[in-house]
């Protein structure tokens, strides 16, 4: 093809869409074989029907960007918010809203969501997953809560790990860097009896950030190790089965007990114990695959999971705090109790007759009288003791699919599942809790003729919380051929409030006591935070347009406009002292994403995302964590005698009214020696900006970032 006619199709582009099919087949050519994604309906289809838009990040990009993370990776999808409330706590959320929690994103990998149940989060440093065993990611931008149910409401990340039968072999990976960087990763695939299987450990380690914005040491390392067993066999010509176990052991800092948490500051000193959260992860899952003919396949699966976290400190407090009239006035008016804590800090205690008014002055001024008074040393002195928020979450799923091909032009999947969440803890939930969710669910695809494309889809979901749920999907597409089409799409979604924001029995209890006059074998703090336990569900309404084409030169474009509402948002801070969830917030986002990805030749690749965000909030913490605008460039050189090289921009304006500007170089040379095969490279991260990363504290002493990794392959 020559030159001018390769710049000539996309200026074409407006002219083909109202152009005869006839037309439209000689200039958009479809030698190649079509590529397929699976994520959007479950069914495998081409990226020109799929009902939505969907961003796959393939092995090659993976190993390009040099990412240590998952996180990481999502930078190179159009609209995603990428912050950090921690060097060790990485978030992910598509278009914004509250960034520092993943609520509205589903997560799988190989099909088991690790979206904890409990607490609403995923815990993208604590999954028992290396980021060398991933093959390829799948992210469908858009409400899909008709394929995954409740928790899918703005999106579903899809992680694919490698397959067995590909990973023959041992694998050896080193990495060292600055902040404290050492990776290593080890595997071996091979093959026994009837299956393929691979065996990885790994590790990870970092200093995350290096100081607060008071200049204080940052206590946000991590450590984990991590295992993972796959496998894969083919039980006859008609089934297969495939099963992994994993599981992953680390340890997260956290900052130390801080004055200002006690009562009455600068009279309690520091506690002497930090708050490092232990994290074990397992998990465990088997799909069997039966093809009862060349048209009708039935999966069965099964997931079983568990998160244990561990964080126990030891605190100190004024035994004033344990005191029944501080309890009281903290449950009338949690301010009151801050105000009064104020005024005793700067010996204005008279200031409560003017401040306070009613029974919360009456509680204020017999509280200050007995820490004024006399008898008051007692209750100004220490009290110490342990504290915990330990907590363990399981999960099982089972799932059944069938997915039929009734004509050549009609096909139809469906199933049903069930899903067991649990929680336990002591200091959130006051011991147990578990719901159940039933789902059936349903896609329809039926090719009206060689060019439209009729789908629809539904989930119906009954949560023994949150009751039912019916979520419907309707959408056209349009095929100019079938490397390129247009799509309409209305679909609608809902998530549901987890145990934490509805069912949360929050209080922390203090154990083994020192300093205690009183001689009690333990107390409760005067905080507590109860869940209303009658939040409705969050449900999103969302329209959009858009066009994905293949050109025969390598050449992949998406283009996404949309127009999303979220109603009867949760939006509220998870404060103990400040726990006030309600279904009162809602947002709406309107805007433009694109993704153009180009590979020019056998050496050379490029690929451009951009998001353009207009948005609009009731709640301000919402408004605050959405990037009006975001994109990323990259560049892919294979220089050839092994040399490899890949650039990389990421930015974003404002994400929690803090610009993100980074430039990422990775340097790669591969080396065959015999049989084996040696890849050193180097990565080389400058931040271009002058801001804190997310949140003010989180600051490093160098914008530049560099670490160097080894690999051997035999």
């Amino acid at each position: 093809m020559s030159i001018a006619r390769r710049f000539a199709l996309p200026t074409l582009l407006p002219c083909l869409l109202s152009s005869p099919a006839g037309l439209a087949a000689d200039l958009f050519l479809d030698g190649e074989e079509l590529p397929v994604v699976l994520t959007a309906t479950r069914l495998q289809q081409s990226p020109a029907a799929v009902p939505g838009s969907i961003t796959v990040l393939d092995r090659q990009l993976i190993e390009a960007t040099g990412a240590r993370d998952i996180p990481e990776l999502m930078r190179l999808v159009p609209g995603m918010m990428v912050g950090y409330t921690k060097g060790n706590l990485s978030t992910v959320n598509y278009h914004g809203g509250r960034v520092s929690e993943a609520r509205r994103l589903q997560v799988l990998v190989d099909g088991r969501s690790v979206y904890r149940p409990g607490l609403a989060t995923v815990d993208w440093t604590d999954l028992p997953l290396a980021i060398e065993d991933i093959e390829r990611i799948e992210v469908f931008r858009g409400p899909n809560t008709v394929s995954y149910g409740a928790n899918a409401l703005a999106g579903v990340i899809s992680i694919t790990t490698r397959r067995p039968a590909d990973s023959h072999g041992t694998r050896l990976k080193y990495t060292r860097g600055e902040r404290g960087v050492v990776d290593w990763y080890a595997s071996e695939g091979f093959r026994a009896g009837s299956g393929d299987f691979r065996l990885s450990l790994s590790g990870q380690e970092d200093n995350g950030f290096s100081h607060t914005d008071e200049g204080e040491k940052y206590r946000d390392s991590r450590r984990s190790t991590r295992f993972q067993l796959s496998a894969s066999h083919v039980l006859n010509d008609e089934q297969s089965l495939d099963w992994q176990v994993a599981a992953k052991e680390g340890s997260n800092q956290r900052n130390y007990y801080s004055d200002e948490e006690a009562l009455i500051a600068n009279v309690v000193g520091r506690g002497d114990t930090d708050k490092d959260v232990v994290a074990r992860d397992y998990a465990g899952s088997v799909r069997w695959s039966f093809d009862a003919s060349a048209d009708h396949n039935v999966q069965v699966q099964s997931h079983v999971q568990r998160w244990e976290r561990r964080q126990e400190w030891r605190a100190c407090d004024l035994a004033l705090s344990f005191t029944p009239e501080v309890g009281q006035l903290f449950a009338l008016n949690p301010d009151s109790l801050d105000t009064l804590a104020r005024l005793l800090r700067k010996r204005r205690g008279d200031a409560v007759e003017t401040l306070l008014k009613g029974q919360e002055q009456a509680l204020a001024k017999v509280i200050r009288d007995n820490y004024t008074g006399p008898d008051g040393a007692a209750l100004r002195a220490p009290v110490c003791g342990d504290i915990n928020t330990n907590i363990d979450e399981t999960r099982f799923d089972l799932e059944v699919q069938d997915t039929l091909s009734l004509t050549d032009n009609l096909r139809v999947l469906s199933g049903a599942s069930y899903r067991r969440d649990h929680s336990s803890s002591e200091t959130y939930f006051d011991g147990s809790l578990s719901n159940d969710i039933w789902r059936l669910f349903g896609h329809l695809e039926w090719y009206l003729n060689e060019h439209i494309v009729l789908q629809g889809g539904a989930m119906y979901e009954q949560d023994k919380f949150s009751g039912d749920s019916l979520t419907p999907r309707v959408a056209l597409n349009y095929l100019i051929t079938p490397r390129h089409g247009l799509r309409l799409v209305y679909s609608e979604a809902v998530r549901s409030p987890d145990m934490f924001e509805d069912r949360v029995q929050w209080r922390y209890r203090m154990e083994n006591l020192s300093g205690d006059s009183a001689g009690r074998d333990s107390v409760y703090y005067y905080a507590y935070a109860n869940g209303p336990k009658n939040l409705d569900q969050e449900i999103m309404r969302s329209r959009e347009v858009g066009y994905n084409g293949q050109f025969d030169f390598g050449l992949r474009i998406d283009v996404r406009l949309f127009h999303e509402e979220i109603h009867q948002m949760i939006s509220e801070p998870l404060d103990i002292t400040e726990f006030r969830p309600s279904n009162d917030n809602q947002m709406w986002f309107r805007g433009a994403e694109t993704e153009i990805d180009w590979q020019i030749d056998r050496a050379d690749r490029l690929r451009l995302t951009y998001a353009y965000v207009d948005f609009a909030a009731t709640a301000k913490i919402d408004r605050r964590l959405t990037a009006r605008y975001s994109g990323s460039a990259g560049w892919l050189r294979d220089w050839g005698h092994g040399w490899s090289s890949s650039l990389f921009y990421y930015g974003a304006d404002l994400l929690n009214e803090r610009r993100f500007e980074r430039l990422d170089l990775r340097l790669a040379k591969r080396l065959r020696l015999g049989a084996t095969e040696l890849e050193l490279a180097g990565v080389l991260q400058q931040r271009l900006d002058d801001e804190a990363l997310t949140w003010r504290e989180n600051l490093y002493d160098d914008r530049r970032q560099v670490y160097f990794s080894a690999q051997l392959e035999f």
